[in-house]
């Protein structure tokens, strides 16, 4: 059982928020090889895009590979990370990319033997 005194402990949410930026970097930059070392190797794992559910670790490789890398600067606002324990957080925010509706993003993070894991993730518009 989680105690009050276990949620948000700062050092928790420090490598949190560094998993969560170093996320942010890469998926603006497109780069691949760090976005999938980010997402849990399992066929576990999930993520719900704006036009996609994908179903395991191969499935969220292969949408990556395939995407267009173009136009994937965004501003993120209203970012609230909160951990729970030291190896289980949450992360939400809301984003915007030029010429598109607003989204949110969701992700959920586990710290695994190989460090901080997304095991589910999904990104939704708010048209």
């Amino acid at each position: 059982m989680i105690e009050a005194q276990d949620i948000n402990r700062p050092e928790v949410v420090a490598d949190i928020t560094a998993a969560f930026q170093r996320y942010e970097a890469a998926l603006t930059s497109n780069d691949v090889a760090t976005l999938d070392e980010l997402f849990w190797d399992s066929g576990f794992t999930l993520r719900y895009g704006t036009g996609e559910s994908l179903y395991g670790i191969d499935a969220i490789r292969a949408f990556r590979q395939a995407r267009n890398p173009n136009g994937l600067a965004r501003s993120l606002h209203n970012t609230v990370i909160t951990t729970f324990g030291t190896d289980f957080a949450t992360a939400n925010t809301e984003f915007q990319r030029a010429n598109q509706p607003a989204g949110r993003q969701s992700q959920t993070w586990v710290r695994l033997p190989q460090g901080w894991r997304v095991v589910a993730a999904h990104v939704s518009f708010t048209h």
